[in-house]
């Protein structure tokens, strides 16, 4: 009877220490990738993007639909970091 009991208390420790290094590896993950993601060289808000394509398109002699299929392409590339 001692023995059984005896083992099922060291069965709840082992589960009990192999849970606390579980969530400690968690929290340090959570740590490691909270925060602000790593800024892609270049890139631009999509405002600075906006601003900067307009200033590209100013004086363009083409049809509307034309200039905004332009922007459009423009402000997603200077979004990306691609200018």
């Amino acid at each position: 009877m001692i023995k059984t009991i005896s083992t099922v208390a060291m069965a709840g420790m082992m589960a009990l220490a192999m849970s606390g290094a579980s969530q400690a590896q968690e929290k340090t993950f959570q740590k490691m990738t909270s925060g602000q993601p790593a800024a892609i060289q270049g890139a631009m808000t999509q405002s600075q993007a906006r601003k900067a394509c307009q200033m590209e398109m100013k004086g363009a002699r083409e049809s509307k639909a034309s200039i905004n299929t332009k922007m459009k392409l423009c402000v997603d590339q200077k979004m990306q970091g691609n200018s």
